[in-house]
């Protein structure tokens, strides 16, 4: 299942597959670690939801709703039932 970054809950884990955020935002994104294909879980909300923080290649990174809601990411369990071979 592919959905928003932001919508992940705790403990949720997946990997990137698009990134549409722009400029400045974009490149220090790409710069720690947000990446197409780089695996990312939710570990944990703010008690209001904003931020949020994921782990990403070792480092926690707290990222706005604003700026995750521009992640999307496709979910570990569903990526492993689409590439099933006898499928």
């Amino acid at each position: 299942m592919r959905c928003a970054m932001s919508e992940m809950k705790k403990g949720e884990e997946g990997r990137i597959v698009d990134l549409k955020n722009k400029g400045d935002i974009r490149r220090r994104l790409m710069d720690i670690g947000f990446t197409v294909g780089t695996p990312v879980r939710c570990v944990g909300k703010s008690p209001l939801g904003d931020p949020t923080a994921f782990l990403i290649k070792g480092a926690i990174i707290a990222l706005r709703a604003e700026d995750s809601a521009e992640i999307t990411i496709e979910s570990d369990t569903e990526r492993a039932v689409r590439q099933r071979p006898w499928d």
